[in-house]
């Protein structure tokens, strides 16, 4: 097998690797980098069109949003991935043609990528030419899948993003039986500071925080991805919220949450048991709790920053790269009394980063907005950390071979550090070609 890599090579974002055998080519991800402009895989239109099915591991844009770029190239071969990836791809890629409008995307591509999505169920192998194929839970968000590839001779495992934390709406990954001498790795929280406490020590300190900032008359932005981690947030303030534990305030969900937010209830299935326990055998349903306010038209934002009274805002983007939150933020940002907490990844040159990492000074759109208001991390990504990933490396059978991506390489190199000791470890560049 030979294994090349078109992103997420040292960086995180764009994820796009090949895999092909003498008779066969598959890509595993085809994502983009937002940022302040957007970058997209370093392959070729030649090498796309010797492509002959497309593995998708889940529904972020950096693993996704490619898509519609290659069926627009004239493409015509199906793309697989689960159910809940297929719904949710659908949601994110559209808002993303909206906003962004790329140069080389049409309507037939969009209707090509539609009609040619194949869905996939978790753990039952099939065949695709001379390769085997296995979607497994990744844990990271609904539908997320680790993805085993084996032919005659080798086995790889592409873990796409994983999670080996049970969350409030997700079991963690399946990782008991992972099989194959090649891993190839995310290494978003890699280095051996990325040690991070659990949601049970977490999500108190949290609430004291929103709570402290609630009683003192402010309001409250917590910037989210509208998959994965806006579910996991609203569901932690409702829980609180409806314990007493916060006080009865507006909980505002605005962008691309809500329409998110009906794919996982309509894929409850996927969740935990319990939480399908929860919802069948009781009259409450926390995808729908009145203690959320759906932002459903723009004029409703001018009321929620005028209004004197306290709030707590969850709104896209996770980054600050664009979306609600921007609107949120010039109209917040310069009072003490309003707080801004990160609950994800922010990435390398985005606002989100910035404002992190201490900026009291901020450009948005042209003007200098002064930054008052408080900014915290608590952290609560949907990414492993390093002890999880030395775990998931300790639980793949026969493992001979490491490629470490989709991390930032200070990050990376840090993983490989660990895993050369015992393994072929390596930290691909972007076009690179590796032979198994």
């Amino acid at each position: 097998m030979k294994i090349s890599f078109f992103g997420a090579a040292g960086e995180v974002g764009r994820s796009c690797i090949m895999v092909s055998t003498d008779n066969t080519n598959v890509l595993l991800d085809t994502g983009i980098k937002l940022g302040a402009q957007i970058e997209y895989p370093q392959i070729s239109n030649s090498q796309l069109e010797s492509v002959d099915g497309i593995f998708i591991s889940h529904a972020h844009l950096d693993h996704i949003g490619f898509l519609p770029h290659i069926y627009s190239s004239g493409y015509k071969g199906n793309y697989f991935a689960t159910k809940p990836t297929v719904e949710l791809g659908n949601v994110l890629i559209s808002d993303y043609l909206r906003i962004s409008n790329p140069v080389g995307v049409s309507k037939k591509g969009m209707e090509e990528m539609i009609k040619h999505a194949k869905m996939v169920d978790y753990g039952k192998e099939f065949k695709f030419r001379d390769l085997s194929i296995k979607f497994i839970p990744a844990g990271h968000i609904l539908g997320s899948a680790l993805i085993e590839i084996r032919d005659q001779k080798n086995g790889i495992v592409y873990t796409g993003d994983i999670n080996l934390s049970r969350t409030r709406l997700l079991e963690g990954a399946e990782i008991r039986n992972l099989k194959g001498d090649t891993l190839i790795t995310e290494s978003t929280y890699a280095s051996t500071a990325d040690v991070f406490p659990g949601e049970k020590k977490v999500s108190p300190e949290m609430m004291k925080s929103i709570k402290s900032t609630i009683t003192a008359g402010g309001k409250v932005i917590v910037p989210s991805f509208a998959v994965g981690r806006a579910q996991e947030v609203l569901f932690l303030l409702d829980d609180y919220m409806n314990s007493g534990v916060l006080p009865k305030v507006p909980i505002y969900v605005d962008g691309m949450i809500s329409k998110a937010m009906r794919i996982y209830r309509h894929n409850v299935i996927y969740c935990r048991k319990e939480l399908q326990s929860k919802i069948l055998m009781s009259d409450y349903d926390p995808f729908k709790s009145k203690n959320f306010i759906v932002v459903d038209r723009k004029s409703m934002r001018n009321r929620i920053v005028n209004d004197t009274d306290s709030s707590i805002i969850v709104t896209t983007s996770g980054m600050l790269s664009g979306g609600p939150v921007m609107f949120y933020l010039s109209k917040l940002a310069s009072n003490s009394s309003n707080k801004m907490l990160m609950v994800g990844y922010q990435a390398i040159g985005t606002l989100g980063r910035t404002l992190q990492e201490g900026a009291k000074h901020i450009n948005l759109n042209g003007s200098e907005i002064k930054v008052e208001m408080h900014v915290e991390t608590h952290h609560l990504s949907a990414h492993a950390d390093r002890p999880q990933l030395e775990t998931l490396v300790s639980k793949v059978k026969d493992l001979r071979n490491i490629f470490i991506v989709h991390g930032e390489i200070t990050k990376s190199n840090d993983f490989k550090e660990f895993a050369a000791k015992k393994y072929n470890a390596k930290v691909p560049g972007l076009k690179e070609e590796h032979f198994i």
